[in-house]
């Protein structure tokens, strides 16, 4: 029996829930009963048509393998609970697709969302680790300490992590920044997984093993 370890991360969602369903479909075809966890690379939430169904989906499959699945936090999650707690919040997260994700709930505001999914929002992880890797929602500060312990660049760094080739002794799977061309960026140090799905590219996932840092393959879904 094959008992290759096989971890998929997944790159941002924004409220893509079908083209989610589709792809942990693909997942669970191409794991064929092996041993595997999911990662989840944060942006549940905003600009798509059902953030509310994501966030279920992603929950539901918690509650049946609590060890197994591993969603950490983006920055538009980091946005929804800013609001809850700062003024003039709300407007930025509104104009970054917090208004879809009221109506996908049918909340007025973000104070009518369920306590339950705000409370399972503010509790998500920013780093998650294995023996080759580092996931992150956005990257690290390339002269920081390794991993960047500062939670704000975890969810929001853009450069200099994007263009600067920097060895942070494991390699970093990320998402946050969309890619143009719909296809995973993997460069020596970093893959980039967010290949666009709510602008109309693929929701992608990476496949990883612990033979080697970088994905073996990837397996994407795209909007019909």
């Amino acid at each position: 029996m094959n008992t290759v370890m096989l971890t998929y991360a997944i790159g941002d969602i924004h409220g893509c829930a079908d083209l989610l369903d589709a792809l942990l479909e693909q997942i669970d075809s191409h794991a064929a009963g092996r041993a595997r966890t999911l990662v989840f690379l944060g942006d549940y939430i905003d600009r798509g048509p059902d953030s509310a169904r994501v966030v279920e989906t992603l929950r539901k499959l918690q509650w049946r393998e609590e060890e197994a699945v591993v969603c950490l936090m983006g920055n538009h999650e980091a946005m929804l609970l800013k609001t809850l707690h700062e003024r003039g919040a709300l407007d930025l997260w509104l104009q970054n697709g917090g208004a879809e994700t009221l109506a996908s709930f049918d909340a007025d505001g973000p104070e009518d969302l369920p306590t339950d999914v705000l409370d399972w929002i503010e509790a998500l992880p920013t780093l998650h680790e294995d023996a080759r890797r580092w996931y992150v929602h956005a990257g690290f500060r390339p002269e920081a300490e390794v991993p960047d312990p500062d939670v704000e660049t975890r969810l929001w760094m853009r450069e200099p992590f994007l263009s600067e080739d920097h060895d942070f002794g494991r390699h970093v799977v990320h998402g946050h920044t969309p890619l143009s061309n719909g296809t995973p960026d993997v460069r020596a140090f970093r893959t980039n997984l967010d290949t666009g799905a709510v602008y109309g590219g693929a929701l992608t996932a990476g496949v990883f093993t612990a033979d080697q840092a970088k994905a073996v393959e990837f397996l994407a879904v795209r909007t019909t």
